[in-house]
């Protein structure tokens, strides 16, 4: 009988170690723009398969401050991190790691944990590149704010990345399976999203999205441009489309799911990245008027990291792609996570901002900064310890601040690239290369 071989704890970290004679730490702070590097093309090539209508919406969303103009270009960044050399560890990326991206959701029990809650760039790919985006988006976050001097943040991200990297390279893989931040969090700044997120109920949904009719059934009240009602043939083809989504559920869910009914359905724009695809909400009720279930029905493109990737696995449905992304990811998820196809187009499917709530970036300075850092680095280490080989990243991260400043190298730079990228993106718009049209009123 032969011998079953299972590689220790200190052999996975060796083997992270001898990564760095490949690519040393203080690397990782190296950032220089192609040459060739062209911005607009980038963001035009971005909007490709987007409802032309929608996308001057979403150039006006980006103009508003250098983190909204980042939070717009991930396929941007997709592109520049793609030239440097990477550890060759993998994970299951985020693939949009921002501040913006971790909040507050209720698990099927209802309880509120707080996790990584944005996947549609999901794809398995190198863990350099969440951390060098999520690092960045801490000092634009914080700049915006009115925070002079992000360094300190940034290095309190990446040194809790590497800190509960060593943990959870500690723990049994059914501990870390289990592992979540609750809303008894001893962090205040998590506490606060928490707290936000308890308001943001199947009940506040109704209340602030629909409105009353004279047959008793509430419907979605349109509020243009960013809801309104779809046409009648549109309405039966998404409401067709929830039958093989019944199918990507397990069989639980699918009893609930066969309990609720659609009483109405309108389109929704949502977020800065997604606007521009095709967002349906549908309101169903099960047990009564009380009872209400809210569902959007997202359109998914292709991850913006998917060219830069051969060997990344494929999908035949992008939606797919970011449901099952988000299952490796998070601790605790949707329980109604799935997808479907319309007219031959990619979707999404999950509850609509059940208990959701994320950080207002107004907040984000001083100690309300750093505090948030540290949420984030753990967080990030947590995903990227389920989903990859969490003692090699920490052998290769170390347990002193080299890979701490050079990130924070990398992040400063990487910000003041994209604060003037948003430069020459409102020249473009000046200039009328690129149409850009008012926000809508939140």
């Amino acid at each position: 009988m032969s011998s079953i071989i299972i590689p220790s704890l200190a052999d996975k970290r060796a083997e992270g170690r001898k990564l760095r004679d490949h690519l040393p730490r203080v690397d990782q702070g190296i950032w220089k723009p192609a040459r060739n590097r062209d911005i607009l093309a980038t963001i035009a090539e971005s909007n490709t398969g987007r409802l032309p209508r929608l996308i001057p919406m979403k150039m006006g969303i980006m103009a508003q401050s250098p983190f909204a103009f980042f939070r717009g270009t991930a396929s941007l960044m997709a592109k520049d991190l793609a030239r440097f050399p990477v550890t060759g560890l993998t994970v299951q990326l985020c693939g949009d790691a921002h501040v913006k991206n971790l909040g507050a959701y209720a698990g099927p029990d209802g309880h509120l944990v707080f996790d990584i809650n944005d996947f549609d760039e999901t794809i398995h790919g190198p863990w350099e590149w969440d951390l060098k985006r999520l690092a960045t988006s801490i000092v634009l976050a914080g700049r915006e704010a009115g925070e002079k001097d992000c360094a300190d943040a940034v290095r309190e991200l990446v040194r809790y990345y590497r800190q509960f990297l060593d943990l959870f390279s500690r723990m049994k893989v059914l501990e870390l399976a289990k592992y979540e931040i609750r809303g008894r969090s001893a962090n205040g700044t998590v506490r606060e999203v928490l707290q936000k997120a308890e308001r943001i109920t199947p009940a506040r949904n109704l209340r602030k999205l629909t409105e009353p009719t004279a047959h008793g059934y509430p419907r979605f009240h349109d509020k243009l441009p960013t809801l309104v009602h779809v046409p009648d043939e549109t309405r039966a083809i998404v409401y067709a489309a929830l039958k093989p989504y019944r199918e990507t559920v397990t069989a639980g869910r699918q009893l609930i799911l066969d309990s609720y009914h659609p009483a109405d359905i309108a389109f929704k724009i949502v977020g800065t990245g997604s606007i521009g695809t095709r967002d349906y909400v549908i309101l169903l009720f099960g047990n009564g008027l009380n009872d209400p279930l809210f569902l959007q029905v997202k359109e998914e493109l292709p991850s913006c990291y998917s060219p830069w990737l051969k060997h990344a696995p494929r999908y035949a449905n992008e939606g797919q792609r970011v449901a099952q992304g988000q299952q490796r990811m998070q601790t605790v998820t949707d329980p109604f996570l799935g997808w479907t196809t319309i007219e031959g187009r990619p979707f999404l499917v999950r509850q609509l901002a059940d208990h959701k709530a994320a950080i207002d970036p107004a907040e984000l300075k001083g100690d309300t900064l750093l505090e948030y850092a540290t949420v984030c680095g753990s967080i990030l280490a947590k995903t990227h310890a389920r989903t990859g080989n969490a003692a090699a990243l920490y052998g290769y991260c170390g347990d002193t601040a080299k890979l701490d400043k050079a990130l924070t190298k990398f992040a400063i730079t990487y910000a003041d690239q994209a604060t003037t990228d948003h430069e020459a993106f409102l020249k473009a718009i000046k200039s009328g290369q690129i149409k850009a049209t008012q926000p809508p009123a939140k």
